[in-house]
Order: structure tokens, then C-alpha cells, then sequence
């Protein structure tokens, strides 16, 4: 299983980390020819407005559109959750609009308001721990998308297909359940298990 970690900036180490500890291949992308041979992707939390320029600056942008298109597993986390909106506020701000939510960027203040709390997850991910850091807020799910999970009532854990979504960092919390459900071998071994 290789899974790219788009590495323009921001928290692409901590992912890699968490997605070998899982046993996935986990890979640097950097190169609009680094995306073509992945079987997932992640889209890490940083700056959205840096990754933007660079992946605009790098020739991403053509690629990076096909392969949200091949129905290829994606994972956005933070920035990377802004980047898949469908739109951004405060300010606005493009994306990809691949994932039918609306955002507002850094809804929960700046960084001296990071905080830790555990979600209301149902039964999928009980007693979850999340890490949000300049959190974007979702204020818009669309009737396609599920809501995994929940802070406060507002939705912080999404998926639409093979889009998965998360305002936190699930690589940051110790915790490996999100990224485990999200690994498309993982989800593979546990229907053929069935």
C-alpha cells in the first residue's frame, strides 16, 4: 500500500509516521510525477493559503485535480480538509471542491487556541481523542456526505466515498483508529473478513 503525503508544507512528517507504524508505504509528494502511482493520498494540515501557491508553483494542480477525480483514496486533515471543500470562508479562498462541505477557516481561533477534547463518534470511534490546531470549522454537510464525528454538535470527522475529511490531526493523537478505517487495505481486509 503506497500512501503519497503531499510535503509542500506543513505537518507531512507526522503523517509519515503514523502511516508506517501502520504498515503502509508512506511517501513524500513533492513532484506532479510523484502522484500518479499512489493508491491513496493524504493531504496534511499546514497553512491552505501556502499550499495553494504551492502547488500552483509546482505544477500540482492538473495532477493532483485527476487524481481526486479517480476515486483513489484521499485523506485531508486541517488544511488539507479546506483544500477538498466544496467552499471556504473567512476569508474565501479556493479549493479543489471535491468534498461537498463548507469550511470556515480557523473557526476556533489561532494557535494559543489549539486544544485536545474527545468527539462524539458514536460507536465507530469511541472515547476518540481529537488534536485541533487552528481548526477549520465545517458549516455545511452535504445530503452525499456522512458525519462520522462530532465536537460540540459541530461535524469534525467526514467521508463521501473515498474522501475522508477531519477538522484534527488523527496523526497526532496517539490514537490510530481514524487513519487504520481510512487505509483503503485495511478497509479491503476488513470486508473480505465479513
Amino acid at each position: 500500500m503506497k500512501v503519497g503525503i503531499l510535503a509542500l508544507q506543513g505537518d507531512f512528517a507526522a503523517h509519515a509516521r503514523a502511516l508506517r507504524r501502520l504498515g503502509a508505504e508512506a511517501v513524500a509528494v513533492r513532484k506532479p510525477e510523484e502522484l500518479t502511482a499512489l493508491d491513496a493520498l493524504v493531504l496534511p494540515g499546514g497553512e491552505s493559503t501556502a499550499m495553494l501557491r504551492a502547488i500552483d508553483r509546482d505544477g500540482l494542480a492538473p495532477p493532483l485535480r485527476a487524481l481526486l477525480a479517480s476515486g483513489r483514496s484521499v485523506l485531508g486533515t486541517c488544511a488539507g480538509l479546506i483544500l477538498l471543500a466544496h467552499a471556504v470562508s473567512r476569508p474565501v479562498q479556493r479549493s479543489f471542491d471535491v468534498l461537498d462541505v463548507d469550511v470556515e477557516r480557523n473557526a476556533y481561533g489561532t494557535q494559543v487556541d489549539s486544544f485536545r477534547t474527545v468527539a462524539d463518534a458514536g460507536g465507530a470511534f469511541p472515547g476518540l481523542e481529537v488534536v485541533c490546531i487552528r481548526a477549520p470549522k465545517i458549516v455545511r454537510v452535504g445530503p452525499a456526505v456522512e458525519v462520522l464525528a462530532r465536537v460540540e454538535g459541530d461535524p469534525v470527522l467526514v467521508r463521501a466515498g473515498a474522501l475522508w475529511g477531519a477538522t484534527f490531526h488523527p496523526e497526532l493523537g496517539g490514537d490510530d483508529r481514524v487513519l487504520t478505517a481510512w487505509l483503503p487495505a485495511h478497509r479491503a481486509a476488513r470486508n473480505t473478513a465479513l
